[in-house]
């Protein structure tokens, strides 16, 4: 909520209190609210002021604010609407982002909002529009943009028309569409999505549409119609090329002092130190401008170094396409923050995240009977019912390993793990280069060919995924189930080079002593990993197993959950079943178990805390002649995993390299390569690391741990040719379906038995409580609102979650666990029906309650209804109230932005 202060705007009253967009516009030196149905109207004659509020599931709200000003506003209106930016951002605690958007030169992450388009309309907004009828204008735009789309009115003449861009001529009986001869795929693919938006917001959905090429003349009815409707066919003339651009001006720092002078205090090489709280800063980067505020400066300031910066652009003659960004202390930009050295990285405390281990503990020790409190990651679950296969690396040679030895790997070692699960009509595969800690590079450069290989030959393009050691995916854990991790390693590799090192090998051996450490969720989920033996690798959070001469010890630690203890003795078990451990809890250890770590010291009480976990960045990798270039998409959708391209999901903790069908990439081994690259460059200044595991998938073969970051349609997987092509025949209702390659949701699938394979098992996917990239929710119902962590959707996938561990050779009989949340949904029926359910949300028969007896906090909470689904009781009048969207349009959202939407208004 915005501070309130006796001179804020009365519009500002409740302004960035709910998630999504909210629009302003400058009328008679006044603030005028646009409304929803009119967020796309912008005229050229108006000012404007853009809030979007995004609302993660941890942390404060974040904020950007676009001030937009049309070709052909005032000047006073251009000021005033610079000003009220300002001023929102105040009111917001000083803490949003601001953009300077001028028309016809919006920024990429503006055009995100207003998906299709934004087309901008000649005239000045009024509050009081009446309804304009009379005959229908012809007229034409150009459309440039691969991914958002810069739309802009041009004459309709046909000297307007060139061979470079993609032109739309809108009539009132047809709109057609000009592709240049040398406009991309993408541009005219995307041009198609606005020839869409225009034919159903400005025909009603009817009328007819006509692609045209340039320099088709014959043939074709609908190209003697177009150049009828410019006096006829005249030859288009080739522009002279265009003069190559000159290096661009270093890059400079001024300070703007009190009375908005510039002083330069630096340029190309900065540091943070440099810029001092009380003060204000410009950034010149020729093309972008930033103006930095520091956290002490006052209103006043700010209101004065922003008109000297607009006053520095206007005087300098830049070009409007120069972009200005205002950014306060501590909410820097990433593209600002890339050109200071060493920014430090500094991550604020989230409550929760540090909160429920602290409050459990407290209680823990007092005596009290804690529950464990739920982990913040949502695993979402794949039914994994095929073969599990494992080989070991040593040089060029493959060791399969046996079912005994499918749960034993050692650190100086690499292993390729193979799992094969049902899909959708067919069995999908998933590969994983398992790299240990301490192995040889020889052995890890094999283990990735070797994979690359093994995945190029299965016809149905796998999944292939690279992880190193201390760096799994949960995901990778669960296929396994029960893992021991040993020091040493056994390939010749890895004893060539500790040999040639002096280095003592420590490759595990019953008759030596060891320490491990247990970690786990559940009996089918467990890990022992070997830790070096002395008393500094205790941990209180966790339990151990001792392995010494004189007995065997297992080591509760004071602040373990109950959950481990479970697992000791089951893991000393998969150790060596004729083991009798002595039980030890923390603080009662006797001597002889200091002795064999070699002494007691102090050692770590706490789990180390996850630094908070981003929403996802969407990237589009260019390659071009050896060239390689990075561009963040924003407010992304399935729709932007463009078949000619090369794509990046970056998820902080784990990346996935999405190749298109059409993109020049053609081998999984290089799309690892451009992750790798990707890691290096460090694009979001996040400090990942190098080790974090890298997806490569395949279009049209993606796995639902990938598709559950996207609002994912599977009938789009099917439809084959380029992007255009594609395009077309969804707009012409004609799509053409790849034969062999029915892709739907996946569904449940029980085997009583796995033929040919080592065992059969439920694999959980590694969604990290990660949404995708913020989108507003008055932007389309179709796309996701950053901030929130992801939660499963569970009518994406059949969770199926199995007991036991099945014997060698002998078929494994499963059984679902009915305490796991996997135990849902069971049948694709269910499925239908619990998405009809959904559906039937906006009936009128619900009972109906008011808003403030549903809240989770309420002082007259209702009793006898669905707590999960409290939004149902809404009235529709209210539910539109609070959402800022009817019943019908949420109920089509995907279920983790159902979530996060309730979860802002304390339904969830």
């Amino acid at each position: 909520m915005p501070v309130v202060t006796k001179d804020m705007d009365s519009a500002f009253q409740t302004a960035g209190a709910n998630p999504g967009l909210e629009v302003w516009c400058i009328e008679n030196q006044q603030l005028v609210p646009v409304s929803k149905s009119s967020h796309r109207k912008f005229y050229t004659g108006s000012a404007y002021l853009v809030l979007n509020a995004v609302f993660p599931k941890i942390g404060p709200p974040q904020y950007d604010i676009h001030y937009w000003l049309g070709n052909e506003a005032k000047k006073v209106d251009s000021s005033l609407a610079s000003d009220k930016a300002l001023e929102l951002d105040a009111a917001l605690g000083s803490c949003s982002v601001q953009y300077r958007e001028i028309q016809g030169q919006e920024s990429q992450k503006f055009l995100s909002y207003f998906r299709p388009c934004l087309i901008p309309i000649e005239g000045v907004f009024t509050s009081k529009q009446g309804n304009l009828n009379g005959e229908y204008q012809v007229r034409m735009y150009t459309c440039k943009g691969d991914y958002v789309v810069h739309v802009k009115e041009v004459p309709f003449l046909r000297s307007s028309l060139n061979h470079e861009d993609v032109f739309i001529l809108d009539t009132a009986l047809k709109i057609f569409l000009f592709s240049g001869c040398n406009s991309t795929i993408q541009e005219r693919a995307k041009a198609l999505e606005v020839v869409q938006y225009i034919k159903e917001n400005k025909h009603g959905g009817k009328c007819n549409m006509a692609t045209i090429e340039d320099g088709k003349f014959v043939g074709d009815s609908d190209v003697g119609e177009f150049w009828s409707l410019f006096g006829g066919y005249a030859p288009i003339p080739r522009e002279s090329p265009s003069v190559q651009e000159s290096e661009a001006p270093p890059v400079k720092l001024y300070w703007i002092n009190l009375q908005g002078k510039l002083c330069e205090t630096g340029s190309n090489a900065f540091s943070k130190e440099m810029l001092e709280t009380h003060k204000s800063y410009m950034l010149d980067c020729d093309g972008e401008i930033f103006v930095w505020m520091g956290r002490q400066t006052l209103l006043t300031e700010r209101r004065t170094a922003i008109r000297a910066i607009e006053d520095f652009v206007r005087n300098e003659g830049r070009s409007n396409k120069t972009h200005l960004t205002f950014l306060s202390e501590g909410f820097e930009s990433t593209i600002f923050r890339s050109y200071f050295t060493n920014w430090p990285k500094t991550v604020e405390p989230r409550l929760y995240e540090e909160g429920k281990e602290k409050v459990a503990a407290i209680f823990k020790h007092q005596g009290y009977d804690v529950k464990e409190l739920p982990e913040e990651d949502n695993e979402l679950s794949i039914d994994c019912s095929g073969t599990i296969k494992v080989w070991r690396v040593d040089g060029d040679e493959l060791s399969l390993l046996s079912v005994t030895e499918l749960t034993k790997f050692y650190s100086g070692d690499c292993y390729i793990v193979q799992c094969t699960f049902p899909g959708n009509g067919r069995d999908e595969t998933l590969f994983y280069a398992w790299l240990g800690s301490r192995c040889v590079m020889e052995d890890k450069t094999t283990a990735i060919s070797h994979m690359s290989t093994m995945a190029d030959s299965v016809r149905t393009n796998p999944v292939m995924a690279q992880i190193h050691e201390g760096k799994e995916p949960a995901q990778f854990f669960s296929i396994l189930r029960k893992l021991i991790i040993f020091k040493g390693g056994n390939s010749s590799g890895y004893k060539k080079f500790i040999e040639e090192k002096g280095i003592v090998d420590e490759t595990y051996k019953e008759n030596l002593d060891a320490l491990f450490r247990v970690q786990g969720t559940s009996p089918d989920n467990m890990q022992a990993i070997q830790v070096d033996q002395v008393s500094t690798s205790l941990n209180s959070s966790y339990c151990y197993i001792l392995q010494s001469k004189a007995s065997i010890y297992t080591w509760i630690g004071s602040l373990s959950p109950a959950r481990d203890h479970n697992l000791l003795d089951r893991m000393v078990e998969l150790l060596n079943p004729t083991w009798l451990p002595v039980s030890v809890r923390e603080g009662n250890e006797p001597d002889i178990f200091w002795d064999a770590l070699g002494g007691k010291s102090e050692y770590p009480k706490g789990k180390e805390i996850q630094g908070f976990i981003d929403d996802p960045h969407l990237f589009a990798l260019k390659i071009t002649r050896g060239d390689f270039k990075v561009k963040e998409i924003y407010n992304y959708t399935q729709d932007d995993l463009i078949t000619e391209d090369v794509l990046l999901l970056d998820c902080q903790r784990e990346i996935y390299v999405w190749v298109g069908l059409h993109s020049v990439v053609k081998s999984k081994q290089e799309a690892l390569n451009l992750g790798l690259k990707f890691l290096e460059m460090d694009v979001l200044v996040e400090g990942l690391s190098l080790n974090i595991p890298i997806y490569i998938v395949m279009e049209g073969h993606e796995p639902p741990f990938f598709t559950h970051f996207f609002s994912w349609d599977h009938s789009k997987e099917n439809i084959v040719g380029n992007s255009f092509e594609r395009k077309l025949a969804i707009l012409k209702g004609r799509p053409k379906n790849l034969e062999g390659h029915n892709r739907t949701p996946l569904k449940a699938k029980s085997r009583d038995s796995t033929p040919n394979g080592h065992r059969s098992i439920s694999v959980f996917s590694n969604g990290r409580g990660r949404s995708s990239s913020p989108i507003p929710s008055g932007a389309g119902s179709d796309r996701r609102q950053s901030g929130d962590r992801l939660l499963p959707s569970s009518t994406s996938v059949v969770k199926r979650l199995f007991e036991g561990s099945p014997a060698h050779g002998s078929a494994e009989k499963t059984t679902p666990q009915s305490d796991s949340p996997a135990t849902e949904l069971s049948s694709s029926n269910e499925t239908a029906s619990f998405t009809q359910k959904d559906r039937n949300m906006d009936g009128e028969n619900s009972v109906i309650y008011p808003y403030e007896r549903l809240r989770m906090v309420s002082a007259n909470p209702v009793t006898g209804i669905d707590l999960t689904r409290r939004e149902v009781y809404l009235s529709n009048e209210e539910f539109r109230e609070k959402f800022g969207i009817p019943k019908s349009a949420f109920y089509k959202l995907p279920k983790w932005k159902q979530n996060k939407m309730k979860m802002s208004l304390d339904l969830f």
